[in-house]
């Protein structure tokens, strides 16, 4: 396989910060990429959260000066530290006029008011910084809103640079409900000329769409399942862009995130009370009991101990399940839910423990320890997602024999196969529209299952725990791309 020069750029990266999944797959892919022989370099922006002495991170010398179009040259320092676990550099983008500060991209839930200014100030920055490494990326992969901008000016501001004229882009779409939209004053900052302020590139409703530029301008763009960079074609998902998308699906795809299965194994987990595999599930009883001991629920070997860990925000489905719960509570089943998120859930959930306490536990907060535990504890585990890109703790849950029930959309369908009467080929149990009733039928059915056909539930079991999903897969995947952005450049330049 032929190795790339690859500069990936993300606005998060674990361990260094993180707010979502973005940060999992900055964090795991170069490490990936660079097993299998590729160049890799990561750059994100330094917060002031990013302890330099913690992970041992050294400045580099010299400045970095980045042209803010009417706004001057800003002046920024750069250090440098790698991945944990690898010899894949990290390259930090120092500036505390934009990043000294407690957020990552907001405050108290207020969004700061320069956002626009900071991740457009990171993305030239980008640029300088691969000058100043004398780093000549075959691809600059760049990620969400944050750092759309640089296909957009690789196009125009360094289209004609000698440092990137054999250089590529790919845009990767993590969540497309955040777009980077801002007043059209942006321009000026940018400053690739108003000529690119138009429908069909930047502008969008008298304002600026960074992700839409980066759309329109990246050589290649990816979803992060198969079935997200389709549903991102439709009204009900594409929220405004499915339009531009569609136009755009010659050089859309998709790519499955992988998972570190190092952290999310039964067999090795530190985490939970006893270690487990798909020849030996002793362990996985034990881990239910003390999960129900944890929960203050009844000690029951026979009922579905059913799990839900996640953000309670309306995306994660939190309004489906809040409409089915007393339906649910018919059930002889039990839940545990660990999460935080939006006010009214938090008070909703724990006044349902509260009514129900032999059959619903709540941890208001997040502990990852927890977490390990409910995976590792639970019978079936629920994602009843409105939409998503991806998804990971489906994945975790096949690991640990934790059947899914899911609603069919992004990355959940595309993991997920759906129970079916030969028993010999599901790993969870799937429903199709976004409704309470879809939502409380579907437990309802897994209930019956549960209680109806145990060989069914323990071939389930066996089928899930034997399914994979390497991030060496999904590096394979996006070295395949990189050739094909690569190749597609150098044709182009040809003609």
């Amino acid at each position: 396989m032929t190795s790339f020069n690859i500069l990936l750029a993300a606005s998060e990266a674990v361990p260094f910060a993180k707010s979502g999944g973005l940060a999992d797959v900055a964090g795991a892919l170069p490490k990936a990429l660079r097993a299998l022989g590729h160049d890799v370099r990561v750059v994100m922006p330094r917060y002031y959260i990013v302890d330099t002495e913690k992970y041992g991170l050294k400045k580099l010398n010299g400045s970095l000066g980045v042209p803010m179009g009417s706004m001057g040259e800003a002046w920024a320092a750069v250090y440098e530290g790698v991945l944990p676990g690898s010899d894949v550099p990290v390259y930090f983008i120092d500036h505390e006029g934009f990043f000294g500060r407690k957020g990552l991209y907001d405050e108290g839930g207020q969004a700061y008011g320069d956002n626009d200014n900071r991740f457009i100030f990171f993305s030239k920055a980008v640029f300088q910084l691969a000058k100043m490494l004398r780093f000549k990326p075959d691809v600059i992969h760049a990620n969400d809103w944050h750092t759309a901008s640089i296909p957009l000016l690789l196009n125009t501001t360094y289209a004609f640079d000698p440092d990137f004229e054999n250089t590529g882009t790919l845009l990767t779409i993590h969540n497309l409900q955040h777009q980077g939209k801002f007043y059209k004053g942006a321009m000026d900052v940018l400053g690739v000329g108003w000529e690119h302020y138009n429908a069909d590139e930047l502008e969008e409703f008298g304002g600026v769409n960074l992700l839409k530029a980066g759309i329109v301008h990246a050589d290649a763009v990816n979803a992060v399942s198969r079935k997200y960079a389709n549903e991102i074609r439709t009204a009900e998902f594409g929220w405004g862009l499915e339009g531009l998308i569609d136009a755009n699906a010659h050089k859309l795809y998709g790519i499955l995130n992988g998972v570190d299965y190092d952290e999310w194994s039964p067999a090795v987990d530190p985490l939970i009370p006893q270690t487990f595999d798909v020849d030996n599930l002793a362990g996985k009883a034990i881990c239910k009991q003390e999960l129900q001991r944890e929960f203050g629920l009844p000690e029951r070997e026979d009922v579905p101990l059913i799990g839900l860990v996640g953000r309670l925000a309306e995306q994660k489905g939190i309004g489906l399940l809040a409409g089915a719960i007393w339906n649910l509570m018919e059930l002889d089943i039990q839940i545990v839910l660990l999460g935080t998120g939006e006010t009214w859930a938090e008070f909703f959930f724990s006044d349902v423990a509260a009514k129900y306490p032999d059959k619903f536990g709540c941890y208001i907060g997040y502990r990852n320890d927890l977490a390990h535990r409910i995976e590792a504890g639970s019978d079936l585990f629920l994602m009843p997602s409105l939409f998503e890109p991806c998804g990971l703790n489906q994945i975790y849950s096949l690991r640990y024999g934790t059947l899914p029930i899911v609603r069919a959309t992004g990355g959940l369908d595309d993991t997920i196969r759906n129970y079916g009467n030969d028993h010999q080929s599901g790993t969870g149990f799937k429903f199709d529209f976004a409704t309470p009733d879809a939502l409380s039928n579907t437990v309802k059915w897994a209930t019956e299952i549960w209680y109806g056909d145990p060989d069914a539930i323990d071939q389930m079991r066996l089928n899930a725990m034997q399914q994979r999903f390497d991030w060496e897969v999904a590096a394979e995947a996006y070295g395949d791309l990189y050739c094909r952005i690569i190749g597609g450049r150098r044709s182009s330049r040809h003609q």
